[in-house]
Parts: C-alpha cells; sequence; structure tokens
C-alpha cells in the first residue's frame, strides 16, 4: 500500500499568510491530482496554541526569526502561525479533501516544536501517524506539500527511519530556502530516501494497472 502526506496546505503557509512560502499556492492542483494515484492520503495540519513556545512573540526581547535555544535545543522563533482556530491553521480551500482520510494534527504541545507529521521535535510525543499508517498496512510513503526544508522533509526523514519506502515529490513542494531545501535533500537521500517527479508517480502507476 502506498501513502500520499501532504503536509501544510494552510493558509498561512499560502501567499499573504503569516509565515508564506513563495509560490505555494502552485502546487495546490498537482496535490490534486496526485491524490488519486495513492491508496491512502492523509493531511498534516499544523495546530498552535497562542501560547506556542516557537513563537517571537512570545520572547520578549526577541524578534521572527531569531535563533535560541529552548530546553537544550536550537530554536528558530517564528511568527505566530497556524494558531488554533483561526482562518491561517484552516486547510486551503482550493485543496481538494475528498480523497483524504486522516487529518493529523501537530504542534500541539506549547512546549515543544513538531516540524514532523510523526513526532514532536524531541521524537517523545507521537501524533498517532505512524500507528494509522501501519493499520493501513502501508509500506511506501510519498511526501509532499508545505515547506520542503522543514516539515516535509523531518516527515519523509521519520518515515525512512520508522522503516518505510520514502520519496519527496519536489515539483509538488515549496520551500522557505533552496539553499537549505538542498542541504536537507542531500541528508534525506544519504539516509536513504529518493526525490521524484510527479511524472514519475503517474508513470509508475501506468505500469502497474
Amino acid at each position: 500500500m502506498k501513502a500520499l502526506i501532504i503536509v501544510g496546505i494552510q493558509y498561512d503557509f499560502l501567499p499573504g499568510g503569516a509565515l508564506p512560502v513563495k509560490d505555494g499556492d502552485a502546487i495546490i492542483p498537482l496535490l490534486n491530482k496526485l491524490q488519486q494515484y495513492f491508496d491512502t492520503v492523509i493531511a498534516t495540519q499544523d495546530w498552535h496554541p497562542e501560547n506556542h513556545s516557537s513563537f517571537a512573540s512570545n520572547h520578549p526581547g526577541r524578534k521572527k526569526f531569531d535563533e535560541i535555544y529552548l530546553h537544550g535545543a536550537p530554536q528558530t522563533l517564528w511568527p505566530d502561525y497556524c494558531v488554533q482556530c483561526t482562518h491561517g491553521a484552516e486547510l486551503s480551500r482550493l485543496l481538494n479533501q475528498n480523497r483524504i482520510e486522516a487529518i493529523i494534527r501537530k504542534g500541539m504541545d506549547p512546549n515543544l516544536d513538531s516540524y514532523s507529521g510523526f513526532y514532536d521535535n524531541d521524537h517523545k510525543r507521537s501524533t498517532g501517524l505512524l500507528g494509522y499508517l501501519k493499520t493501513k498496512d502501508v509500506r511506501e510513503v510519498h511526501v509532499a506539500g508545505l515547506a520542503g526544508d522543514y516539515s516535509v522533509y523531518y516527515t519523509a526523514l521519520d518515515a525512512l527511519r520508522e522503516g518505510f519506502k520514502a520519496y519527496i515529490i519536489e515539483d509538488a513542494t515549496r520551500s522557505l530556502s533552496h539553499e537549505s531545501f538542498d542541504e536537507a535533500m542531500s541528508v534525506f537521500t544519504s539516509a536513504g530516501g529518493r526525490t521524484v517527479l510527479s511524472d514519475a508517480v503517474f508513470a509508475d502507476h501506468i505500469r502497474h494497472k
């Protein structure tokens, strides 16, 4: 069984949002098309409380994108984004949700960031995604969405570490920084992951029909 994990297609990551990814909206039609080529489709949704410790606004004297140490680990301070029950946290209405079986919320612990769709950043708290994939007998995971150098990368890397065959669909992904995305992909592929284009997904589906 193959799963498509669609990451972070929320208004705060789209143009005009609190933490926009350049051209983030451009991948939505492709994500909609890709869904029909997978047995299981899952979406992740950042869902932060207002007092989340990754927000610069909760650190007096600090500004957005400062780097600090939080609970002994490096932490980028972000603008307030994807706050629970706000418009910015909603999945885009342009994203076809008819085939999305589950929406995995992450980043709910105010004391800890959560880039991966599987775990909080300290890997102690699970989102439940791993168990869900196992109940579906998923063996292969393709990850796409926003942002490629953060949540897409960490989700795909955790999938790989958990024993899944893991891919990142490059043309269905956009990143905050091209440089950091290239660095992340180097780590991901060195660990055994693969990057593909959507055409390869379509062609593989035709071959196995």
